[in-house]
């Protein structure tokens, strides 16, 4: 949980820097779990209620994490050293959702790429530098 507070709250629309495979899946996985959640209770309100507006929970909830959705993705691509523009790989037919699949889950550059410092790096601390832009020395 503490990865999602992360990405949405202090690098809501942060591109720069890198983030770690285990930074973007967490963030995934409880996005899906909390968008399915939202999904099922504003479902069940409207089928008590018979008002068609509090599905506009989950369209409200869904812009409101597209950012910082899109943000993370851009920074797991800098960590493989790819541009965050290589997201949009994804929309080739067929095989560009399996490529972007495949470039999020590939380990990252060891040492510090174009982008900024391993956030796997020893003396980084691990939750508190993630995402986070590099100032240089």
């Amino acid at each position: 949980m503490k990865w999602y507070l992360k990405v949405v709250r202090d690098n809501y629309a942060n591109f720069e820097g890198r983030a770690r495979r285990q930074e973007y899946w967490m963030f995934t996985l409880f996005n899906t779990l909390f968008i399915i959640a939202i999904a099922l209770v504003s479902g069940l309100l409207v089928s008590l209620t018979d008002v068609t507006a509090l599905m506009f929970l989950y369209l409200i909830y869904a812009l409101g994490v597209f950012i910082p959705g899109l943000a993370v993705a851009v920074r797991r691509l800098h960590d493989t050293g790819k541009s965050g523009w290589y997201y949009l790989v994804s929309l080739i037919p067929f095989i560009g959702g399996i490529w972007l699949i495949v470039l999020l889950v590939t380990e990252g550059d060891k040492g510090a790429n174009e982008y900024g410092p391993d956030p796997k790096a020893p003396n980084a601390e691990e939750i508190n530098e993630i995402g986070q832009p590099q100032t240089e020395a």
